[in-house]
């Protein structure tokens, strides 16, 4: 029976429903939209299929970090980290509006890593992949740094290191965007309910966002369903003996800033365990994160008490004004899909992934584990064990691309570094736009990059919310699979954080007002 298509099926690139495809991707996270991405522009004919908005569980639940991960050379996981660190200013370089690099300073205390072993991580965290952007670690005298003015005063010397930042949920609207940009079909909040396996096609039944069903067929289907992978390989793909999965929570808390300067910290623990102090949002400051074995609904991971104390008691440890619970703002907890290597402490397990392909009959590829940092290459990876099979006409291409809004070169010409060409982006659009506010334009040229140009090309229209105008709104849901006020005050912004009660509910009044009710209730935000 055929149904009338509702809007949450139509594809804003798409003219007609897809009943074809060469690949099903199922999952919209970073490593699903990484994956069609990449698939896409190599020739073959994708489908993405998201069961709720884009990034709307663990891939906007991150530290925000593209980062190699310095703890993990501690478990020997070497492979892992000079592939993560190899792979920071390949990002960097693609999208300088959504991310950028980052120093850290770690204090030392002399109860916990001895100072020849911190020096040891940092030079193979220095040497271990090349570096053009990133500075090199130092070691700085916290008495005189700027660094050390929010700390307690036994701290005395520090060390400082490179990684970069990334606004997570952004990154994979980037990626579903350049994937749809490149023919892929992008369908948000459309649930792959069940796909049936033959000899050479798979047959998949989607639920849209209305109930109504449609079903489509596909030569591979490719399960990156993060922490619903064994679940969805199980109950919706009828494929028997998954992989098993550690569930692990991660939580994080947002507390007025603590400090005035733009350095993050990284903070050991007596577990042995780390959390990060972040400048976040401006007026912010990010501390996280947990890991806690995670046994309830995957999708209803919420912080508990006990989280809460630990994040406070952990950076109290270092901060001259202790962080209290009272003092949380907002937190977010996501589950991470970690591949299951029997270690006895969450923190331990691997955070690398795992591809596995079954070509006995039409295509399955499996997606297990990940992180952030390491999801181009896991795209690229999972696109190369696609090529044999399914004959694609082009090969790998993603590495020096740009993701969408990140070439900058129309409006400051040639690129030199990603943070100073964004920082003469800025001004440039500044200089175009002497009627608006410099925290606005900031706000778009970071969200937006060089497609604020053509947002900004149009009235703004009135104003629903301080800063965010109905232009805006209309161009995230027209451009950006936006379908109600959490998708914009949550993930395709923070503006969330920056209002009260009154200015979300007026967005939120909009978006139905417009859009109608299609958007999920909140269930991956908790504020205070």
């Amino acid at each position: 029976m055929n149904h009338p298509r509702p809007e949450g099926w139509r594809d804003a690139g798409a003219a007609d429903a897809v009943n074809d495809c060469d690949v099903l991707v199922v999952g919209g996270g970073i490593n699903g939209a990484g994956i069609a991405r990449d698939l896409a522009g190599r020739g073959l004919s994708v489908v993405l299929a998201e069961k709720d908005d884009l990034a709307s569980h663990t891939s906007s639940s991150s530290t925000k970090l593209i980062h190699g991960g310095l703890r993990y050379l501690e478990y020997y996981e070497f492979s892992l980290v000079k592939k993560a660190l190899a792979e920071r200013e390949v990002l960097l370089k693609s999208a300088p509006h959504i991310m950028w690099p980052l120093r850290f300073v770690m204090p030392h205390d002399p109860g916990m890593r001895p100072v020849w072993m911190i020096r040891a991580g940092l030079f193979l965290y220095d040497h271990l992949a090349r570096r053009e952007v990133l500075p090199g670690s130092t070691t700085v005298d916290l008495r005189s740094h700027a660094a050390g003015a929010p700390l307690k005063t036994h701290f005395r010397k520090g060390f400082v290191y490179s990684d970069g930042w990334v606004d997570d949920a952004r990154l994979v609207v980037l990626n579903a965007l350049d994937a749809r940009a490149r023919g892929a079909t992008v369908l948000t909040r459309t649930a792959c309910v069940d796909a049936r396996r033959g000899a050479t096609r798979w047959q998949a039944t989607l639920a849209l966002p209305d109930g109504a069903q449609r079903t489509l067929t596909a030569r591979a289907l490719v399960n990156a369903a993060g922490p619903w992978a064994a679940q969805f390989l199980a109950e919706h793909a009828h494929a028997p003996r998954p992989k098993s999965l550690r569930l692990v929570k991660g939580s994080h808390i947002v507390v007025p800033r603590m400090f005035g300067h733009d350095h993050a910290y990284i903070f050991q623990n007596p577990d042995k365990r780390i959390i990060f102090a972040i400048p976040y949002e401006g007026d912010f400051t990010l501390i996280g994160t947990t890991d806690v074995e995670h046994h309830g609904a995957i999708g209803a991971a919420r912080i508990d008490t006990d989280e809460i104390t630990y994040l406070c008691e952990q950076a109290s440890r270092y901060f001259a004004k202790p962080v209290r619970a009272a003092d949380v703002v907002w937190s977010y907890s996501g589950v991470r899909p970690l591949l299951d290597d029997e270690s006895g402490d969450p923190s331990a397990v691997t955070r690398d992934y795992s591809l596995e392909l079954d070509t006995a009959q039409a295509p399955l590829l499996n997606v297990w584990g990940g992180k952030i940092t390491t999801f181009r290459k896991l795209a690229e990876e999972a696109a190369d064990l696609l090529a044999a099979p399914l004959k694609t006409p082009r090969g790998p291409w993603t590495e020096q691309a740009f993701l969408p809004g990140g070439d900058l070169s129309a409006t400051i010409g040639m690129a030199q570094r990603p943070d100073t060409d964004f920082s003469r982006f800025v001004q440039a659009l500044a200089l175009a736009h002497p009627e608006l506010s410099s925290p606005l334009v900031r706000r778009l040229a970071r969200a937006y990059g060089s497609r604020a140009v053509a947002l900004l090309e149009q009235p703004l229209g009135a104003e629903v919310a301080p800063g965010l105008y109905e232009a805006e709104l209309q161009f995230l849901h027209d451009e950006e699979w936006a379908r109600g006020a959490d998708d914009v005050l949550w993930r395709r912004s923070k503006l969330g954080l920056h209002y009260d009660e009154h200015h979300r509910a007026a967005v939120d009044a909009w978006c139905r007002r417009h859009w109608g009710t299609l958007a999920s209730a909140r269930t991956e935000t908790q504020w205070n």
